[in-house]
């Protein structure tokens, strides 16, 4: 057996090496129990308490992917003057580090769980033999990285052309649809913390805690318990789609 990969990260004997954590993983859905069985055997698995880091783009490593049994990580990096800027949350159910897997180059992101989590790590070998014998999976392999390049190139769209309010509120607006909207709200629990926002629009969270401070006045946004609720989503859309150039 295979020494933990990570620093931080160790072999958790008690996690079965079953299919039946693997049938919470998205990519593998619908997949035959013989073939999950034998997924299960070919990972390493691990427990990770929250605040480690799982994938460092400084390091060379072996091109393994993780799928992610249950918590949560975060996709960053950092500049050279140490800002901190984040690509996206993964939650349970999903997996990272496919693009190094694929092409065998360095990774392209730092990844850091968020909460205490469960991972299955597959090797770059058994993950591209299962891209060849399973074509449903890598069909959706594909649509996953279709949809990370059309995010990513929105994302540079709106960091080159709005300003920081704007920036903010396309990202408010992204996590209220990533929430779920009913009856024009959405609920965000718990709230995003001011310095993740100004991660994820590349600010500060002095400039993101006036903006958000604006549309709590105006009525948008109501802080509720430990949750943010967008109180009025569609006026959230209207403010999005003007500066964007595509409102009607």
């Amino acid at each position: 057996m295979r020494a933990p990969l990570f620093t931080g990260m160790a072999l958790t004997p008690d996690i079965p090496r079953s299919s039946l954590a693997l049938r919470r993983i998205a990519l593998f859905e619908g997949l035959p129990d013989q073939r999950l069985d034998l997924l299960a055997q070919q990972c390493l698995w691990h427990s990770v308490e929250a605040g480690k880091p799982l994938l460092l783009r400084a390091e060379q490593q072996q091109g393994e992917v993780f799928l992610l049994v249950s918590g949560r990580v975060r996709v960053t990096t950092y500049a050279a003057n140490g800002r901190q800027v984040t690509f996206r949350d993964s939650e349970a159910g999903e997996h990272f580090g496919d693009i190094a897997a694929i092409d065998g180059g360095p990774r392209s992101a730092d990844v850091v769980t968020l909460l205490p989590s469960v991972l299955a790590s597959l090797d770059r070998a058994a993950f591209l033999s299962l891209l060849r014998e399973e074509p449903l999976v890598a069909e959706r392999v594909m649509q996953r990285l279709a949809s990370l390049v059309r995010q990513l190139s929105e994302r540079v769209i709106d960091l080159s052309t709005l300003g920081v309010q704007n920036r903010l509120h396309a990202e408010l607006l992204r996590l209220a649809r990533a929430a779920g909207v009913a009856h024009n709200q959405a609920r965000l629990e718990p709230a995003p913390r001011h310095a993740a926002l100004a991660s994820q629009i590349s600010t500060n969270r002095e400039q993101v805690t006036r903006e958000l401070n604006v549309l709590a006045r105006s009525g948008v946004l109501h802080k509720d318990g430990k949750a943010l609720r967008v109180a009025d989503v569609a006026r959230l859309e209207a403010m999005v789609s003007q500066v964007r150039g595509d409102a009607g």
